[in-house]
């Protein structure tokens, strides 16, 4: 019998690895031919792509609908909140920008935006067997609880059993387990159907008598304890949670004399970072983020990824000494790459009349390395266009809201984007995902950054590495996750009677 029904999986923290946990679950499902699709009501993300239906969504959640064969759509995240500053973030509703909010503004819509969420995930049920939720942050912030749109308010709303977990690579685990639960008034804990431990490294027969102690105190199991896994990297929630020392991925070593070193400048603001990491599956290519002028002295090719604000976070780029560094790099005729904001940054001016980021009427100097001015429209440009770029089909997805209205430099995609020989740019992200055009495009880099020992393998495919990663989430599921007990709390729900635990709290709303 196909296992039917639905699931949120929650976290004692952000980054805990719930969109870990959702894509394992959902990869393992649809290997067992189950129809399953992820959702995330709220997720607060720079890290975004547009869906064949037109819209923006969360990264995380366009992975994990690649782990579940099935196309993205604005239903899987119908909020996404993509910040601007430290209080205000861009509200996009159904894959389309619906203005700003801060913190406590935004209390004011979470009413209607909860009937948006439950619409999207309407059909979602209705289409799949199984839908596997993702909570946002942790459900045991209880000052948030009275709007809340992802965790317990949206697990009570819909009814759906919940799963928390926690990473013991952070230490305390067992206490945020308890904790988590022990914060919660007794209806919400009565959703809690059991735990799971993220990221465990050591023998787990060391673990058993805190998890045994765990279930006398809370009377609810924990379903399994996921191993550390080296190579997971790819789509990370966070673009920036699986860098160690500031080096993306794992890398290879080179198949010729030289390794090509890259730099991606991280910007206050950076956004779809991820475009960096179809380079860092290369082998020789080491790619670090970087943040002061010494890093890119000694690199060979820069990357000015993309930013939610451009004008800001290019007067961060000046202060910092890093906008010397990189023209200087251009200078000496090492190559720059810029990527939708980075792009921009590079041409003479941007301009911002209307305020779709910055202060209305803002107009500021780039970095002069592009004929480029570019001025920015109220309105989101979004699509996923498909083009020739030197003699290979390529794909890609736009969102942006600044537009060049002048450039004087031959382009790098037909008309789009700028080829300067070192200087290029393209508003396109996920350019590099193309494994012909990467190819090509890393030669090019090495030679211009004179690194002719620098060979280009020609069997790596970024397709295969994405898929390589949730079939190790799916197989992390399978192996070390009780499964049987997990295919009951979806078909059935949290078991019923579970104990509570006393915390003096009040009631929270359902």
């Amino acid at each position: 019998m196909v296992v039917q029904g639905a699931v949120l999986v929650a976290g004692t923290t952000s980054d805990a690895g719930k969109s870990a946990v959702v894509a394992g679950i959902c990869r393992w499902l649809h290997r067992r031919g189950v129809s399953v699709a992820p959702f995330k009501a709220q997720n607060m993300s720079n890290n975004s792509v547009v869906t064949p239906d037109g819209g923006e969504i969360g990264r995380a959640q366009a992975m994990q609908a690649f782990a579940s064969g099935i196309a993205p759509s604005v239903d899987l995240n119908p909020v996404l909140l993509k910040p601007g500053g430290d209080r205000t973030s861009q509200v996009v509703v159904r894959g389309r920008a619906d203005g700003q909010v801060s913190a406590l503004s935004y209390r004011h819509r979470t009413a209607a935006l909860s009937d948006v969420v439950a619409d999207s995930l309407a059909r979602l049920r209705a289409r799949h067997d199984v839908v596997v939720c993702e909570g946002a942050g942790s459900p045991a912030e209880i000052n948030l609880r009275a709007t809340d749109l992802a965790n317990m308010g949206f697990a009570r709303r819909n009814d759906l059993p919940v799963l928390v977990v926690g990473d013991i690579d952070r230490g305390g685990v067992l206490a945020h387990l308890f904790g988590t639960l022990a914060v919660l008034d007794p209806a919400d804990q009565a959703l809690i159907a059991g735990f799971v431990i993220n990221k465990f490294r050591g023998d787990p027969r060391l673990l058993e008598p805190g998890l045994d102690r765990l279930r006398e105190l809370t009377g609810r199991p924990t379903l399994g304890v996921l191993p550390f896994a080296e190579g997971l990297w790819l789509d990370a929630e966070d673009s920036l949670s699986a860098v160690a020392d500031g080096v993306l991925g794992r890398p290879a070593p080179p198949r010729g004399g030289q390794w090509l070193r890259v730099a991606v400048v991280r910007f206050p603001r950076i956004s779809n970072a991820t475009d960096a990491e179809a380079l860092a599956c290369e082998p020789g290519v080491a790619v670090r983020y970087v943040t002061e002028p010494s890093r890119i002295a000694d690199t060979d090719v820069v990357v000015l990824p993309g930013t939610k604000a451009t004008v800001s976070d290019l007067a961060w780029l000046r202060a910092s000494g890093m906008a010397d560094a990189v023209r200087a790099h251009a200078a000496a005729g090492r190559p720059v790459l810029g990527i939708c904001g980075g792009y921009q940054m590079l041409g003479h001016t941007v301009s911002d009349p209307d305020g779709a980021e910055a202060a209305p009427g803002t107009t500021v100097a780039g970095l002069g390395l592009l004929d480029l001015e570019i001025a920015f429209d109220p309105v989101k440009h979004l699509a996923t266009p498909t083009a020739t770029a030197w003699g290979e089909t390529v794909t890609g997805y736009e969102i942006h809201h600044g537009r060049v209205v002048r450039s004087g430099d031959p382009g790098l995609i037909g008309d789009e984007g700028s080829d300067r020989g070192n200087v290029l740019g393209t508003h396109w992200h996920g350019l590099a995902e193309n494994d012909g055009f990467r190819r090509l495009l890393l030669t090019r880099l090495a030679d211009v950054a004179g690194r002719t020992g620098f060979v280009v393998a020609q069997d790596t495919s970024f397709a295969a590495e994405r898929t390589r990663q949730v079939d190790l989430l799916a197989d992390l599921v399978e192996h070390h996750l009780d499964t049987s007990s997990l295919e009951h709390v979806i078909g059935h729900g949290a078991p019923p009677d579970l104990p509570v635990l006393t915390s003096g709290l009040a009631a929270s709303p359902a």
